[in-house]
Protein backbone atom coordinates (compact mmCIF):
# COMPACT_ATOMS: atom_id res chain seq x y z
CA UNK A 1 0.00 0.00 0.00
CA UNK A 2 2.86 2.39 0.79
CA UNK A 3 4.05 1.99 -2.79
CA UNK A 4 0.85 3.57 -4.15
CA UNK A 5 1.02 6.56 -1.80
CA UNK A 6 4.71 7.04 -2.58
CA UNK A 7 3.80 8.01 -6.14
CA UNK A 8 2.55 11.45 -7.08
CA UNK A 9 -0.20 10.18 -9.37
CA UNK A 10 -3.31 12.39 -8.93
CA UNK A 11 -5.47 9.25 -8.99
CA UNK A 12 -3.94 8.42 -5.61
CA UNK A 13 -6.49 10.85 -4.16
CA UNK A 14 -9.16 8.19 -4.76
CA UNK A 15 -7.11 5.69 -2.77
CA UNK A 16 -6.71 8.32 -0.05
CA UNK A 17 -10.49 8.66 0.18
CA UNK A 18 -10.85 4.89 0.68
CA UNK A 19 -8.00 4.94 3.21
CA UNK A 20 -9.70 7.78 5.09
CA UNK A 21 -12.91 5.77 5.37
CA UNK A 22 -10.90 2.83 6.70
CA UNK A 23 -9.08 4.69 9.48
CA UNK A 24 -11.97 7.04 10.36
CA UNK A 25 -14.93 4.65 10.11
CA UNK A 26 -14.95 4.01 13.87
CA UNK A 27 -15.41 7.71 14.57
CA UNK A 28 -18.34 7.85 12.16
CA UNK A 29 -19.90 4.94 14.06
CA UNK A 30 -19.36 6.74 17.38
CA UNK A 31 -19.70 10.44 16.50
CA UNK A 32 -19.21 13.42 18.80
CA UNK A 33 -20.48 16.97 18.49
CA UNK A 34 -17.74 19.50 19.24
CA UNK A 35 -15.22 20.42 21.91
CA UNK A 36 -16.42 22.87 24.56
CA UNK A 37 -14.08 22.50 27.55
CA UNK A 38 -13.75 26.16 28.49
CA UNK A 39 -10.46 26.76 26.67
CA UNK A 40 -11.97 27.63 23.30
CA UNK A 41 -11.74 31.18 21.98
CA UNK A 42 -14.49 33.69 21.27
CA UNK A 43 -14.28 33.27 17.51
CA UNK A 44 -14.63 29.49 17.89
CA UNK A 45 -17.78 29.93 19.98
CA UNK A 46 -19.33 32.21 17.37
CA UNK A 47 -18.35 29.83 14.56
CA UNK A 48 -19.88 26.82 16.32
CA UNK A 49 -23.12 28.71 16.95
CA UNK A 50 -23.26 29.61 13.27
CA UNK A 51 -22.74 25.96 12.27
CA UNK A 52 -25.49 24.89 14.67
CA UNK A 53 -27.88 27.30 13.00
CA UNK A 54 -26.95 26.00 9.54
CA UNK A 55 -26.69 22.22 10.00
CA UNK A 56 -28.08 21.67 13.48
CA UNK A 57 -26.46 19.93 16.43
CA UNK A 58 -26.10 16.44 14.96
CA UNK A 59 -22.99 14.58 16.25
CA UNK A 60 -22.73 12.75 12.92
CA UNK A 61 -22.62 16.01 10.95
CA UNK A 62 -19.98 17.53 13.26
CA UNK A 63 -17.82 14.39 13.07
CA UNK A 64 -18.20 14.25 9.29
CA UNK A 65 -17.17 17.90 9.09
CA UNK A 66 -14.14 17.21 11.29
CA UNK A 67 -13.03 14.30 9.08
CA UNK A 68 -13.53 16.36 5.92
CA UNK A 69 -11.37 19.12 7.42
CA UNK A 70 -8.68 16.56 8.26
CA UNK A 71 -8.78 15.26 4.69
CA UNK A 72 -8.57 18.81 3.33
CA UNK A 73 -5.58 19.52 5.56
CA UNK A 74 -3.90 16.31 4.40
CA UNK A 75 -4.27 17.34 0.76
CA UNK A 76 -3.11 20.91 1.42
CA UNK A 77 0.00 19.90 3.34
CA UNK A 78 0.84 17.44 0.54
CA UNK A 79 0.47 20.23 -2.01
CA UNK A 80 2.85 22.47 -0.03
CA UNK A 81 5.40 19.67 0.39
CA UNK A 82 5.37 18.78 -3.30
CA UNK A 83 5.56 22.44 -4.35
CA UNK A 84 8.62 23.01 -2.15
CA UNK A 85 10.15 19.67 -3.24
CA UNK A 86 10.86 18.46 0.27
CA UNK A 87 11.01 14.96 -1.20
CA UNK A 88 12.86 13.92 -4.34
CA UNK A 89 9.60 13.33 -6.22
CA UNK A 90 5.93 14.28 -5.74
CA UNK A 91 4.30 11.98 -3.21
CA UNK A 92 1.09 11.49 -1.25
CA UNK A 93 2.84 9.99 1.77
CA UNK A 94 2.29 13.15 3.89
CA UNK A 95 -1.47 12.87 3.35
CA UNK A 96 -1.47 9.17 4.23
CA UNK A 97 0.66 9.78 7.32
CA UNK A 98 -1.54 12.63 8.54
CA UNK A 99 -4.75 10.63 8.18
CA UNK A 100 -3.15 7.61 9.87
CA UNK A 101 -1.64 9.42 12.85
CA UNK A 102 -4.67 11.61 13.52
CA UNK A 103 -6.51 8.30 13.98
CA UNK A 104 -4.33 7.35 16.95
CA UNK A 105 -6.51 9.27 19.39
CA UNK A 106 -10.26 9.82 19.35
CA UNK A 107 -9.94 13.44 20.48
CA UNK A 108 -8.02 14.26 17.30
CA UNK A 109 -11.13 13.45 15.25
CA UNK A 110 -13.59 15.71 17.06
CA UNK A 111 -14.52 19.17 15.82
CA UNK A 112 -12.31 21.40 17.96
CA UNK A 113 -10.38 24.69 18.02
CA UNK A 114 -7.21 22.73 17.21
CA UNK A 115 -8.76 21.58 13.95
CA UNK A 116 -9.45 25.17 12.88
CA UNK A 117 -6.04 26.36 14.08
CA UNK A 118 -4.40 23.70 11.90
CA UNK A 119 -6.26 25.04 8.88
CA UNK A 120 -4.84 28.51 9.47
CA UNK A 121 -1.39 27.12 10.32
CA UNK A 122 -1.22 25.47 6.90
CA UNK A 123 -1.36 28.94 5.35
CA UNK A 124 1.17 30.17 7.92
CA UNK A 125 3.59 27.35 7.10
CA UNK A 126 3.15 27.92 3.37
CA UNK A 127 3.97 31.60 3.86
CA UNK A 128 7.01 30.81 6.01
CA UNK A 129 8.46 28.73 3.17
CA UNK A 130 8.43 31.89 1.01
CA UNK A 131 10.52 33.97 3.41
CA UNK A 132 13.86 32.72 2.09
CA UNK A 133 13.33 33.92 -1.48
CA UNK A 134 11.81 37.32 -0.68
CA UNK A 135 14.04 40.41 -0.82
CA UNK A 136 11.52 42.29 1.32
CA UNK A 137 9.28 40.17 3.54
CA UNK A 138 7.52 42.77 5.66
CA UNK A 139 4.12 42.16 4.09
CA UNK A 140 4.48 38.38 4.44
CA UNK A 141 5.64 38.70 8.05
CA UNK A 142 2.70 40.95 8.95
CA UNK A 143 0.24 38.57 7.29
CA UNK A 144 1.72 35.61 9.18
CA UNK A 145 1.51 37.51 12.46
CA UNK A 146 -2.09 38.48 11.69
CA UNK A 147 -2.98 34.84 10.94
CA UNK A 148 -1.44 33.74 14.25
CA UNK A 149 -3.52 36.39 15.99
CA UNK A 150 -6.63 34.91 14.36
CA UNK A 151 -5.53 31.48 15.65
CA UNK A 152 -5.51 33.00 19.13
CA UNK A 153 -9.18 33.92 18.72
CA UNK A 154 -9.98 30.27 18.03
CA UNK A 155 -7.70 28.90 20.77
CA UNK A 156 -5.91 31.58 22.78
CA UNK A 157 -2.79 29.56 23.82
CA UNK A 158 -1.96 29.21 20.10
CA UNK A 159 -0.51 32.74 20.25
CA UNK A 160 2.56 30.86 21.54
CA UNK A 161 3.11 30.06 17.84
CA UNK A 162 4.65 33.54 17.66
CA UNK A 163 7.81 31.69 18.77
CA UNK A 164 7.58 29.68 15.56
CA UNK A 165 7.41 32.88 13.52
CA UNK A 166 10.34 34.54 15.29
CA UNK A 167 12.54 31.44 15.14
CA UNK A 168 11.56 30.92 11.49
CA UNK A 169 12.74 34.46 10.75
CA UNK A 170 16.10 33.58 12.32
CA UNK A 171 16.34 30.41 10.23
CA UNK A 172 15.06 31.73 6.90
CA UNK A 173 16.37 35.31 6.85
CA UNK A 174 19.11 37.60 8.19
CA UNK A 175 18.07 39.38 11.37
CA UNK A 176 16.10 42.57 10.74
CA UNK A 177 14.54 44.23 13.78
CA UNK A 178 11.85 45.91 11.67
CA UNK A 179 10.50 42.53 10.54
CA UNK A 180 10.26 41.33 14.14
CA UNK A 181 8.35 44.46 15.18
CA UNK A 182 6.00 44.07 12.21
CA UNK A 183 5.42 40.42 13.19
CA UNK A 184 4.38 41.45 16.72
CA UNK A 185 2.12 44.20 15.35
CA UNK A 186 0.44 41.66 13.07
CA UNK A 187 -0.04 39.32 16.02
CA UNK A 188 -1.88 41.85 18.20
CA UNK A 189 -3.86 43.39 15.33
CA UNK A 190 -6.79 40.86 15.34
CA UNK A 191 -7.20 41.23 19.11
CA UNK A 192 -7.15 45.02 18.76
CA UNK A 193 -9.72 44.98 15.95
CA UNK A 194 -11.98 42.61 17.88
CA UNK A 195 -11.73 44.73 21.02
CA UNK A 196 -12.54 47.89 19.04
CA UNK A 197 -15.58 46.26 17.43
CA UNK A 198 -16.92 44.95 20.74
CA UNK A 199 -16.41 48.33 22.39
CA UNK A 200 -18.15 50.28 19.62
CA UNK A 201 -21.09 47.85 19.55
CA UNK A 202 -21.42 47.85 23.35
CA UNK A 203 -20.52 44.14 23.63
CA UNK A 204 -17.40 44.60 25.74
CA UNK A 205 -18.55 41.88 28.14
CA UNK A 206 -17.77 39.31 25.43
CA UNK A 207 -14.11 40.36 25.51
CA UNK A 208 -13.80 39.01 29.03
CA UNK A 209 -14.70 35.55 27.70
CA UNK A 210 -11.34 35.26 25.97
CA UNK A 211 -9.55 32.49 27.93
CA UNK A 212 -6.39 33.33 29.81
CA UNK A 213 -3.02 31.70 29.33
CA UNK A 214 -1.93 29.52 32.22
CA UNK A 215 0.73 26.89 32.74
CA UNK A 216 -0.45 23.38 33.45
CA UNK A 217 1.62 20.21 33.92
CA UNK A 218 -0.98 17.46 34.31
CA UNK A 219 -0.49 13.81 35.15
CA UNK A 220 -1.63 11.84 32.11
CA UNK A 221 -3.15 8.51 33.11
CA UNK A 222 -4.94 7.49 29.89
CA UNK A 223 -2.95 4.70 28.23
CA UNK A 224 -4.39 5.62 24.83
CA UNK A 225 -2.85 9.08 25.12
CA UNK A 226 0.49 7.55 26.10
CA UNK A 227 0.29 5.15 23.17
CA UNK A 228 -0.39 7.96 20.72
CA UNK A 229 2.43 10.04 22.24
CA UNK A 230 4.99 7.23 22.12
CA UNK A 231 4.12 6.27 18.54
CA UNK A 232 4.25 9.89 17.37
CA UNK A 233 7.53 10.72 19.09
CA UNK A 234 9.13 7.47 17.90
CA UNK A 235 8.27 8.17 14.25
CA UNK A 236 9.34 11.79 14.63
CA UNK A 237 12.78 10.80 15.89
CA UNK A 238 13.13 8.04 13.29
CA UNK A 239 12.05 10.39 10.51
CA UNK A 240 14.56 13.00 11.68
CA UNK A 241 17.39 10.43 11.81
CA UNK A 242 16.59 9.12 8.32
CA UNK A 243 16.47 12.70 7.06
CA UNK A 244 20.16 13.19 7.85
CA UNK A 245 21.21 10.98 4.95
CA UNK A 246 19.37 13.07 2.35
CA UNK A 247 19.27 16.60 3.73
CA UNK A 248 22.82 17.35 2.59
CA UNK A 249 21.73 16.78 -1.01
CA UNK A 250 18.88 19.29 -0.77
CA UNK A 251 18.89 22.93 -1.77
CA UNK A 252 19.50 25.43 1.02
CA UNK A 253 15.84 26.42 1.05
CA UNK A 254 14.77 22.79 1.54
CA UNK A 255 17.16 22.38 4.48
CA UNK A 256 15.83 25.52 6.12
CA UNK A 257 12.22 24.41 5.68
CA UNK A 258 12.96 21.09 7.39
CA UNK A 259 14.62 23.03 10.22
CA UNK A 260 11.47 25.15 10.54
CA UNK A 261 9.40 21.95 10.68
CA UNK A 262 11.44 20.70 13.64
CA UNK A 263 10.79 23.98 15.46
CA UNK A 264 7.12 23.73 14.48
CA UNK A 265 6.80 20.29 16.06
CA UNK A 266 8.39 21.36 19.35
CA UNK A 267 6.40 24.59 19.65
CA UNK A 268 3.13 22.80 18.84
CA UNK A 269 3.91 20.18 21.48
CA UNK A 270 4.24 22.76 24.26
CA UNK A 271 1.28 24.97 23.25
CA UNK A 272 -1.36 22.87 25.13
CA UNK A 273 0.57 23.33 28.39
CA UNK A 274 -0.11 27.08 28.26
CA UNK A 275 -3.74 26.51 29.10
CA UNK A 276 -5.68 26.53 32.34
CA UNK A 277 -7.59 23.45 31.13
CA UNK A 278 -5.03 21.04 29.65
CA UNK A 279 -6.30 18.53 27.10
CA UNK A 280 -4.22 16.13 24.95
CA UNK A 281 -6.58 16.67 22.02
CA UNK A 282 -4.72 19.93 21.32
CA UNK A 283 -1.63 17.92 20.42
CA UNK A 284 -3.39 17.57 17.09
CA UNK A 285 -1.56 20.80 16.23
CA UNK A 286 1.75 18.93 16.51
CA UNK A 287 0.61 16.02 14.35
CA UNK A 288 0.39 18.30 11.29
CA UNK A 289 4.16 18.99 11.00
CA UNK A 290 5.05 15.66 12.60
CA UNK A 291 3.27 13.79 9.80
CA UNK A 292 5.95 15.01 7.38
CA UNK A 293 8.60 13.20 9.41
CA UNK A 294 6.39 10.11 9.42
CA UNK A 295 6.15 10.43 5.65
CA UNK A 296 9.94 10.61 5.50
CA UNK A 297 10.16 7.28 7.33
CA UNK A 298 8.05 5.58 4.67
CA UNK A 299 9.85 7.48 1.90
CA UNK A 300 13.35 6.58 3.11
CA UNK A 301 12.64 2.86 3.49
CA UNK A 302 12.94 1.81 -0.13
CA UNK A 303 12.15 -1.84 0.55
CA UNK A 304 8.39 -2.01 0.01
CA UNK A 305 8.00 -5.11 2.17
CA UNK A 306 9.63 -3.48 5.20
CA UNK A 307 7.70 -0.24 4.65
CA UNK A 308 4.42 -2.15 4.41
CA UNK A 309 5.17 -4.14 7.56
CA UNK A 310 5.79 -0.92 9.52
CA UNK A 311 2.64 0.61 8.06
CA UNK A 312 0.42 -2.37 8.83
CA UNK A 313 1.76 -2.59 12.39
CA UNK A 314 0.81 1.07 12.91
CA UNK A 315 -2.55 0.59 11.19
CA UNK A 316 -3.20 -2.53 13.27
CA UNK A 317 -2.47 -0.59 16.46
CA UNK A 318 -4.94 2.10 15.38
CA UNK A 319 -7.69 -0.46 14.72
CA UNK A 320 -7.06 -2.30 18.01
CA UNK A 321 -7.25 0.97 19.97
CA UNK A 322 -10.46 1.90 18.17
CA UNK A 323 -12.46 -1.32 18.28
CA UNK A 324 -10.94 -3.57 20.95
CA UNK A 325 -10.06 -1.30 23.87
CA UNK A 326 -11.92 0.72 26.46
Amino acid sequence: MVKFFRSGNPLTVLLLLIYTLLVKFYYLLHPSTFVADGSEGLLYDLFVKWIQRVIGNSPYLFTSLAILLLLLQALLVTKIVNHQRLFAKPTYLPAMSYMLFTSLLEGWNVFSPALLVNLVMLWVFSSITLLYTRTSARDVVFNIGFALGVCGLFYFPSVVFCLLLLLSLLIMRPFRLAEWIIAVLGLICPLYLLGTYLYLTDQWSLFTKIPRIGINFPVIADYKVWGAMVASIFFFILGWLLLQSTIKKMLIQGRKIWSVLIVYVFVAMVVPFFNVHFSPLYWLMAILPLSLFVANVYWSIRNNTVANIIHFITLGYVIVMQYFSR
